[in-house]
């Protein structure tokens, strides 16, 4: 990383999310040739999507012990069921901040269900007399 003022290095870690991030940025006076290549650029966003979230995976894989993985209740629950640790594969606990893991689709069911509680089924009918009439 720089300083943008001075052209300076700066000891600072920068993460792959942003560095991309930067990469794609549009700026004046500088042509940015990625832009330029459409659908080549389309299959570039798509890539560097894979390689960060297989990079968040990586971290998370590395750092259960950080994460705190032992206290969940389904690890417990593998090894009293199961019995024979020696035949149990070594198991990841993905956190609900991890987008489209187990715990963070369980949130998303609790908010639902949430919004149910507060304000009912949804229904077709009742949006469509909801919006504002026209005329």
């Amino acid at each position: 990383m720089k300083n943008p003022t001075t052209n300076v290095d700066i000891n600072k870690k920068v993460s792959a999310m942003n560095y991309y991030a930067y990469r794609m940025m549009i700026r004046e006076n500088a042509d940015n040739h990625i832009l330029k290549c459409r659908q080549l650029f389309h299959q570039y966003i798509v890539d560097m999507y894979a390689k960060i979230e297989s990079e968040k995976l990586l971290y998370i894989r590395l750092n259960q012990v950080k994460l705190c993985s032992e206290e969940y209740i389904h690890l417990r629950d593998a090894v009293v069921n199961y019995g024979n640790l020696s035949e149990l594969g070594k198991m990841v606990i993905l956190p609900s901040t991890f987008t489209g893991s187990p715990r963070h689709m369980h949130e998303y069911a609790q908010d639902a269900m949430t919004y149910v509680r507060a304000y009912g089924r949804p229904d077709f009918f009742h949006h469509i007399y909801m919006q504002p009439s026209m005329g």
